[in-house]
């Protein structure tokens, strides 16, 4: 089974994280500061880091920014009692793969892990990070979207937005999906933004690659 890397300074958190996971077959390591998780990082093979940003010694994203720099593709999904827009921006142009918001549900959380671990590991260079998914290649550090060959200039939000479809490809995302991590739910849950902003990337990237599941959400198609 997965190997995962539980690093996490709150007791409560990391137990809850640890036991769950251990439930569902997985082995796990907790360990509860930066220091400590870089140094178990190298020493053993993981599938995956679950990674709180308030780390003591050295803070999370100074241990995403180690293990990248180093050239590690190990998946990592933050999770955080951050949730600002920023803060979620910062990690996954930091390097992270996924990125969960304190207080969550441990199901959310599961899923999302299994994700990470089903999904094939985005190619990463020494100086560039990709990330594709059908048509869409995108630059999370010069921040530059492709379709095809056709090299497209996108906002944040709309390059957000756009991330987490290429995240899950082919998956349904709801509309609250969508606006918790592109906007932190600065905006009414009941907002029509996420259609609107569904209409804008399909002005720039072509009707036909984000579909829409009645009912349910969209999608990006594979």
């Amino acid at each position: 089974m997965p190997n995962i890397l539980i690093a996490e300074d709150e007791p409560q958190i990391a137990s809850f994280i640890d036991k769950g996971l251990r439930s569902q077959g997985f082995t796990t390591t907790v360990v509860a500061d930066g220091l400590h998780a870089l140094d178990v990082a190298h020493s053993t093979t993981f599938d995956l880091l679950i990674l709180d940003l308030g780390l003591p010694r050295k803070n999370g994203f100074q241990v995403l920014e180690e293990l990248r720099g180093q050239g590690e593709d190990l998946p990592v999904i933050i999770l955080s009692a951050r949730s600002d827009i920023h803060d979620k921006v910062a990690g996954l142009e930091g390097g992270a793969d996924d990125y969960v918001t304190k207080p969550f549900r441990f199901e959310e959380l599961l899923a999302r892990v299994r994700v990470r671990l089903r999904n094939p590991k985005p190619v990463r260079g020494a100086e560039k990070f990709f990330l594709k998914a059908s048509k869409v290649v995108l630059d999370l550090r010069t921040r530059q979207v492709k379709v095809g060959d056709r090299l497209v200039e996108l906002p944040a939000r709309e390059f957000a937005m756009v991330e987490m479809f290429c995240r899950h490809p082919g998956q349904v995302l709801s509309r609250e999906q969508l606006l918790d991590y592109v906007w932190g739910y600065d905006y009414n849950p009941g907002s029509n933004i996420v259609d609107v902003y569904i209409g804008y990337l399909r002005k720039k990237l072509g009707n036909n690659l984000i579909e829409t599941v009645r009912g349910m959400g969209y999608r990006l198609r594979t």
